[in-house]
């Protein structure tokens, strides 16, 4: 992933001020050269973005392994995230660091080169191939909400992070068994220049990673527009308004009918019965108790039906309830897969587009892009390891409320808190009125 050392190779005409240009035997070698204030400043950010990345995903490591709510499945993808930042933090960027306030001249020796280069790129190809898996796992959890949290266990996520970290050192390899020769003349560190080799490393590394995140994102995107469309434009189908919730407003109605021409004929009945009452009288009495016995059959049916009705009621509560709540979790992680592929395209897609590109412009053995250029474009993939933990604590409470327990020193009944928040939040998730979203 790194291109560190001064840049082997020539460049287009015109001069570049603050550069120093040593000659050497075949080619040039820049160097870039910095006055006091500059790589005091230079120094500064760049530590400060070494050291925020170590402490940012340390977090995360130390909020997922302490505290029991957040250890759950899923957040082991995010640990191992994590893990590959802090490890690119830690065995890459101070190496890098040093590099640069130097002027880019490679000054750690030929063999670290080749362990340099091996660390950096399995690291933040296991970043990159981190990012992949979560968004799998996301849409999964999405799109199967019954079926996938049964196989997301721990030892399913064991097995994909171990993939993952495989498939990273598949590509680190490779260079340190002859297929491909790192840059290293002394003064270079390069990473191999091979054509296989390149468009190889770059596929796996970057751009198949990329494809399958933007492909996942698009879905989850779909899924919630489409979730979004049921709520704004027809709304939940509410079952009073056919079928079940029909059917007892229709059998009232029936049955209103019945007691009230039961009641005309007990009223017909009497009327006849006046005129004659001692000849008819036994007869009319059996009349009374029938139409009686009847209206309480009809009051008892009625009861049933709405006593139904309330229960359909009740069950259709839950049900829009149970609607909204996947409603949100899909607007959720769309918003999330969004701005983490959004971050990641941004930070990582300018440094390979000009990888790919190095090696067919520039040839095998040199490196003729600007020294300057390539460690802008270097950093900023770089801080896409800073920003990650951060864009999941954004959109996750628990990890919010644990790194600011954590900050603060409040290592006490951090569970108990969590616990608590988790309780209140259901509680009103229950007790909210019944509004249409």
């Amino acid at each position: 992933m790194v291109v560190v050392g001064a840049s082997n190779g020539t460049f287009g005409g015109g001069n570049m001020s603050r550069r120093s240009w040593r000659r050497t035997d075949p080619v040039r070698e820049q160097i870039l050269s910095y006055g006091r204030v500059e790589k005091v400043l230079i120094g500064g950010v760049l530590t400060m973005l070494t050291l925020s990345t170590i402490c940012g995903n340390l977090l995360v490591v130390i909020s997922v392994c302490f505290v029991k709510k957040l250890r759950q499945p899923s957040n082991y993808l995010i640990v191992s995230l994590a893990m590959a930042d802090l490890s690119v933090a830690l065995a890459v960027m101070p190496f890098v660091s040093i590099t640069d306030l130097i002027g880019g001249q490679w000054i750690f020796g030929q063999f670290f080169c080749n362990v340099f280069i091996a660390m950096d790129v399995m690291c933040c190809t296991a970043s990159i191939m981190s990012l992949c898996v979560i968004s799998i796992d996301r849409y999964l959890g999405i799109t199967k909400p019954l079926t996938y949290p049964v196989r997301q266990n721990g030892c399913c996520m064991a097995k994909m992070i171990l993939s993952v970290w495989l498939l990273s050192a598949s590509i680190t390899l490779p260079p340190l068994f002859g297929w491909a020769q790192n840059v290293n003349d002394g003064r270079v560190c390069l990473i191999s220049q091979d054509f296989g080799y390149t468009v190889y490393s770059t596929a796996v590394a970057f751009y198949i990673p990329m494809s399958v995140m933007l492909i996942m994102y698009y879905r989850i995107y779909r899924a919630a527009k489409l979730s979004a469309a049921k709520h704004t434009i027809t709304g939940f189908p509410r079952e009073g308004e056919h079928g079940a919730g029909a059917a007892p407003r229709g059998a009232r109605g029936g049955h209103e009918a019945v007691l009230s021409g039961e009641t005309e004929s007990v009223k017909e009945t009497e009327a006849e019965h006046n005129e004659d009452a001692e000849d008819e009288e036994e007869e009319s009495l059996d009349c009374v108790a029938a139409a009686l016995k009847l209206q309480r059959e009809v009051e008892e049916e009625c009861s049933t039906r709405v006593s139904r009705l309330l229960k359909t009621g009740e069950h259709h509560q839950r049900r829009k309830r149970k609607n909204q709540s996947i409603f949100k979790r899909e607007q959720k992680a769309a918003a999330t897969l969004g701005i983490v592929v959004g971050a990641f395209t941004f930070c990582w897609l300018p440094f390979f587009l000009v990888s790919t590109a190095r090696p067919f412009v520039c040839g095998v053995e040199c490196s003729c892009v600007p020294l300057w250029l390539e460690r802008t474009l270097l950093w900023l993939g770089y801080a896409n390891s800073l920003i990650n933990p951060f864009i999941y604590a954004f959109f996750n409470r628990d990890l919010r409320t644990t790194y600011s327990n954590l900050l603060r020193c409040r290592y006490r009944n951090i569970n108990r808190k969590l616990s608590a928040a988790g309780m209140h939040e259901a509680l009103k998730l229950v007790e909210k009125p019944d509004t249409d979203v």
